[in-house]
Order: C-alpha cells, then sequence, then structure tokens
C-alpha cells in the first residue's frame, strides 16, 4: 500500500512539476514536459521504495520500468479524459499498479 501510494504521489508530482517547466515553451512543451517529468521521477520512486526498505534492491528495475509504463498509461487516460475532472485524477492509479505489477515480477 505504502509503495502503491508513493508512486501514485510522486508520478502525479512529476508530472505537474514537468508541466510547469515545459510550459514556458508552449502548448508542445507542457505534454512533452509533463509526459518526462512523471517518467523521470519512476527510477527516483523506486530507490526511495529501495531506501525504505518497501522493495528490495533486485526489485528495483522491474518496480521503476512499471511506474513509468503506468504513467505512460496514465498520461493516455488523463489525455483522453480531459472534459471530466475524475478521469485524470483517477489515472494517476495507474501509476501505483504499474509499481506493484513490477515488483511482484522480480520476486
Amino acid at each position: 500500500m505504502r509503495l502503491f501510494l508513493m508512486t501514485c504521489v510522486l508520478g502525479g508530482a512529476g508530472g505537474f512539476m514537468g508541466s510547469v517547466l515545459g510550459g514556458a515553451f508552449g502548448r508542445l512543451g507542457l505534454f512533452a514536459g509533463g509526459l518526462i517529468g512523471g517518467v523521470l521521477i519512476a527510477p527516483m520512486s523506486a530507490k526511495f521504495a529501495v531506501y525504505r526498505r518497501w522493495i528490495e534492491a533486485k526489485q528495483y528495475t522491474t518496480t521503476a520500468a512499471g511506474a513509468a509504463i503506468g504513467f505512460l498509461a496514465a498520461a493516455i487516460v488523463a489525455m483522453n479524459t480531459l472534459s471530466s475532472p475524475i478521469g485524470p485524477l483517477l489515472s494517476t492509479a495507474l501509476i501505483g499498479l504499474g509499481a506493484i505489477a513490477g515488483s511482484r515480477l522480480a520476486r
């Protein structure tokens, strides 16, 4: 549960910060920055999970990959549900689910 929540929060924050920074370069920069920020935060969130001993070191790579793939899936869902506030908000759960799936693959 901690891994799920932490990766959801950090992934969402990474996407937000990336889009804020990318927004300085226009609409395309906004979207590109959000994608880059979210994908780059995935390895950091997995590293933090190893540091907190929520996952073992051997689970790092698959957890980071799962969180990154989950973020990409969340971005696709969010982009297709922008007319509703619920879609983008709930899509962040895909980041946590990806991290959990990745951590389970390495067991």
